[in-house]
C-alpha cells in the first residue's frame, strides 16, 4: 500500500510538496482553504513570476539561524529549480540572474503547476475552511495516522505537510492559520512582523513630495546602531518610503521597532559622490549659476518637489540669489542630500507586505528534509518557517526547495 501524504497550503511550497510526494508513489492529497490552488503566485514579480535567481548566497536570505537557508538550498537549489521547471514545458528567461518564464505571465507557471497535480493524480480540496488536525499517538495501541478535519470532512494520512504560508497579504490565503497549527503541534513560533513592506515615517512634509523616484542608498539605524543600507529606485510616498531598497531592509526597521527601538531612515540622495566631492560640487555650481535665484539652483539635478524641500530645510529663501549662498548653507545642503533623516513611525501592515519574517522557529526543523524535530511525519515548509528573503526570487526559491524536500522525503 502506497504512503498517503496530506498537505496544508496550495500556495507554491504547498503545489511543490504535493507534485514531489506524488513522484514518490504517495496518495496525495493537498487542502486549499481559498477557491483555488496558487492564487499568491499571480501576483509575484509583478505578474511576471521572477521564479529564482541565479545569484545566491547567505546573504539573500535572514533567518534566526544564519546557516539554516543555504544548508537547505544545498540539498535543493537554483539548479535543480530550474531543471523542474523547464520538466515541467517553462521555458526560462534569464535578466540579469532573475530567471522568469519566457512568456512573461505568472499564470503559466501556475498553469504547469496545476497540470502537473493533475497529471499524477493528487487530490486537490478546495475551500476547505479551517482545518483541525489530530496527530498520530506515539503509544504502542494508539493511531499510526494523521487525521485533518475541515468543512470538506475528514481526511487520514501517515505524512503531514503544513505549507500554510504566512500573514503576509492576506487576501492571497496567508491569514496566519498555519502559526496557530504549528504551535499546537509543539513548534516555537517567532513573531510574525511585516517584511518587505513600505515605510511609514513621522514628518509631514512626505505629501509634498509623494510621487518621486529617484536613485538612492537608503540605511536603516535604531537606537543608534545602523542594521542595514541598500541602493536602488526610492519611491516618497504621502506617508513615507517605498520601492525595492525600502523593501529589502524594511524586516531590520520591523524587528526593531518591535522591540521598543527609535528607528530611523538615513537616505543618501546621491551616492555618485562622497560628501566632500559634493560640497565642492556644490560650491563650482554656485559660482556657475551665481545669477540665478535658489529656486534654480539644483534644477536638473533633482526633482523640483525635492530641491524645493531642500532648500526649505537649509533655510534658504526661494528667491534668494545663488551667489549669496553662504558656506553654512552650503553644507547645509550637502548633508541634506548624503544624510537626509527621517523617523520611522511603522510599516505597513500585513496586507501590503509581500511576506513576513519571523515563524516557525527552525531549530526544530531539519534541513535536509524539512521533517519537524518535534512530531515523527509532520513537515513544515515555505513562508510558514522563520526564513525570509529580498527581492528578486529568492522567497519562491525558498517555496521550491522546502516543497519539493519535504514532498521528497514525506513521500517515501
Amino acid at each position: 500500500m502506497s504512503k498517503r501524504v496530506i498537505i496544508i497550503g496550495g500556495g507554491a511550497s504547498g503545489m511543490t510538496a504535493a507534485i514531489f510526494a506524488a513522484r514518490q508513489g504517495a496518495q496525495v492529497t493537498l487542502l486549499e482553504h481559498m477557491d483555488r490552488v496558487g492564487k499568491k503566485i499571480l501576483s509575484t514579480g509583478n505578474g511576471k513570476c521572477n521564479l529564482t535567481n541565479r545569484r545566491m548566497n547567505a546573504e539573500c536570505y535572514r533567518s534566526s539561524v544564519q546557516g539554516f537557508p543555504m544548508e537547505v538550498l544545498s540539498w535543493f537549489g537554483e539548479q535543480e529549480t530550474e531543471a523542474f521547471f523547464e520538466d515541467l514545458g517553462i521555458v526560462l528567461k534569464d535578466r540579469n540572474g532573475y530567471l522568469y518564464p519566457a512568456s512573461g505571465q505568472a499564470s503559466s507557471v501556475l498553469d504547469a503547476l496545476r497540470e502537473e497535480l493533475a497529471q499524477l493524480g493528487v487530490k486537490v480540496v478546495t475551500e476547505c475552511g479551517s482545518a483541525a488536525i489530530t496527530a498520530p499517538d506515539a503509544g504502542k495501541n494508539g493511531k499510526r495516522e494523521w487525521t485533518v478535519s475541515c468543512e470538506k470532512g475528514r481526511f487520514h494520512s501517515d505524512a503531514l505537510i503544513l505549507a500554510t504560508g504566512s500573514k503576509a497579504a492576506p487576501s492571497t490565503g496567508s491569514d496566519g492559520s498555519g502559526y496557530v497549527l504549528a504551535r499546537k503541534l509543539g513548534h516555537r513560533i517567532i513573531s510574525p512582523l511585516p517584511a518587505l513592506v513600505q515605510l511609514r515615517c513621522r514628518d509631514k512634509f512626505f505629501k509634498q513630495i509623494s510621487g518621486v523616484r529617484t536613485d538612492a542608498v537608503v540605511s536603516i539605524w535604531a537606537d543608534g546602531k545602523k542594521l542595514a543600507s541598500d541602493q536602488g529606485e526610492l519611491q516618497l510616498t504621502d506617508y513615507g518610503i517605498s520601492g525595492i531598497p525600502v523593501f529589502q531592509v524594511s524586516r531590520f526597521a520591523s524587528s526593531a521597532l518591535a522591540q521598543g527601538a527609535q528607528v530611523k531612515a538615513v537616505i543618501d540622495f546621491y551616492p555618485d559622490l562622497d560628501k566632500r566631492e559634493l560640497g565642492s560640487f556644490l560650491r563650482e555650481r554656485r559660482q556657475l549659476l551665481g545669477a540665478r535665484s535658489a529656486e534654480s539652483f539644483l534644477t536638473g539635478w533633482f526633482n523640483k518637489k525635492l530641491a524645493l524641500l531642500f532648500l526649505r530645510l537649509a533655510g534658504i529663501a526661494p528667491d534668494r540669489k545663488t551667489s549669496d549662498l553662504t558656506e553654512v548653507q552650503i553644507s547645509e545642503l550637502a548633508r541634506l542630500i548624503k544624510q537626509f533623516e527621517t523617523e520611522i513611525a511603522e510599516t505597513n501592515p500585513f496586507a501590503n507586505a509581500q511576506i513576513c519574517c519571523g515563524g516557525a522557529d527552525v531549530r526544530e526543523v531539519d534541513p535536509h528534509t524539512m521533517e519537524s524535530k518535534k512530531k515523527k511525519g509532520l513537515y513544515l515548509v515555505g513562508e510558514l518557517l522563520d526564513v525570509d528573503g529580498i527581492c528578486g526570487g529568492y522567497n519562491l526559491q525558498w517555496a521550491w526547495s522546502t516543497g519539493a524536500l519535504a514532498g521528497i522525503h514525506g513521500g517515501r
